[in-house]
């Protein structure tokens, strides 16, 4: 379970924020128990975040932080020795100085069935690992099994601190295996190390970035793979085809071509009949979406992982989007605790508490584009709405930022202008 994610000079990240899924005094009963406590109180954590913000504010790059990091715990080892002393990042191209700064990655996790709280994370330069770190809490207290920081006068992976009995893996033998350019976790997993194969498949197997619009081929791959897997096909097949009906998309049933073994979708026709599309050249872009969001969505709940959605409005029909957040709110439905963290332009999720709005205050976060070019990301708690404040008019008028600069008839006049000069 993510309990917060920290980043810092990524892309348009600039300075560090912070993304926490810890609930607030905003919580309106959608929170889940974490078995920890702090200062006395139970720990809750959302099962939703949903990101607002204007075109080009750093949505996406807030998610692609997400990926960065996971493609460094699990590439590192075996990929980024291919090029030595080069890291691949993406610091804040505005200001040049940010190259000769690191780029900061860290997450709090719960994990075990006895639950405990795990701090890990790293910092990047074009060359190597500048710092990486990763922390403990059993007990509530903090427990360092490593802390590790450059050592530009060696040639092995730095300098490393192992602080008590925490940590009871093969330290000198993993240190000598690890290159200045790879992180000491995976080198770690790599080798079977067992507890540091625990955080290591939380980012392989827990974290779930669902594939741009911009990679259409690939969105679609899951559910596929699913409805012909030798062993959950069968259980799938029924969910998947049972949610397609659901989306009132016309579709009655699903199955395989047998002349090209492609999936096929059969629709209702005016007859009483039904009648298959083929689904690559036939099917809507709508009935594409929804296909492929549901083996993502259905892998993620059945594994208690976190999925990462951009412009979830792209992909579905607001309907749908609601119906997907109330999916992970309900506790039946989500029974072992998976996450939903997306990004959307779709205000229609804030609504009101009189209508039922699927989003609730400490669930919404913000991103506004500063003069400078650099990102900032804040909760919506921030404004401290009340329980009965309309979210939807309160954003779309600009009360809590995040929406463009642009007054109306703006572009109408700006255009205006642009033809009379042409024609003058």
């Amino acid at each position: 379970m993510l309990i917060r994610f920290r980043m810092a000079n990524h892309r348009s990240f600039r300075d560090e924020h912070e993304l926490s899924l810890i609930a607030t005094e905003f919580d309106e009963g959608t929170a889940r128990g974490t078995g920890l406590k702090h200062r006395g109180r139970d720990v809750a954590i959302q099962p939703v975040l949903g990101v607002f913000g204007a075109n080009a504010s750093g949505k996406t790059n807030l998610l692609d932080g997400f990926r960065l990091m996971r493609d460094a715990v699990r590439d590192s080892f075996a990929d980024w020795g291919k090029t030595p002393e080069t890291v691949p990042r993406e610091p804040f191209k505005l200001d040049p100085a940010c190259r000769e700064e690191t780029s900061l990655f860290e997450v709090d996790l719960v994990l075990g069935r006895t639950p405990v709280r795990y701090t890990y994370g790293f910092e990047l330069s074009d060359e190597r690992i500048e710092a990486e770190w990763l922390h403990a809490y059993p007990h509530g207290r903090r427990n360092v099994w490593f802390d590790r920081e450059a050592d530009r006068s060696a040639a092995e992976g730095g300098e490393f601190v192992f602080k008590g009995e925490g940590y009871k893996g093969e330290r000198d033998a993993l240190v000598k295996l690890t290159r200045p350019n790879a992180l000491f976790l995976s080198v770690g997993a790599t080798l079977n190390d067992p507890q540091l194969s625990l955080i290591h498949r939380w980012f392989v197997n827990d974290l779930w970035p669902m594939p741009s619009e911009r990679n259409s081929r690939a969105r679609p791959g899951l559910t596929e793979r699913l409805l012909i897997h030798p062993v959950l096909a069968e259980d799938y097949h029924r969910r998947i085809v049972r949610l397609l009906q659901s989306a009132d998309l016309g579709v009655t049933r699903l199955d395989t071509d047998p002349e090209t073994g492609k999936i096929r979708l059969w629709h209702r026709t005016p007859d009483g009949g039904e009648s298959p599309l083929d689904f690559r050249t036939e099917e809507s872009l709508g009935t594409h979406a929804w296909f492929a969001f549901l083996g993502p969505m259905l892998t993620v709940l059945e594994q208690g992982a976190v999925l990462l959605v951009d412009e979830l409005d792209s992909s579905l029909h607001p309907t749908l989007a609601a119906e997907v957040v109330r999916v992970f709110q309900n506790p039946t439905s989500n029974p072992h605790g998976a996450q939903l963290i997306f990004t959307t332009h779709d205000a229609t999720l804030l609504g009101s508490a009189v209508l039922d709005r699927p989003l609730s205050r400490d669930q919404v976060w913000i991103t506004a584009k500063k003069r400078s070019g650099e990102t900032e990301l804040y909760p919506l708690t921030e404004a401290k709405p009340r329980k009965e404040e309309n979210l939807e008019r309160g954003y779309l008028r600009g009360r809590y930022g995040g929406v463009p600069r642009v007054t109306a008839g703006e572009i109408a006049r700006e255009l205006s202008w642009q033809e009379a000069k042409t024609t003058a």
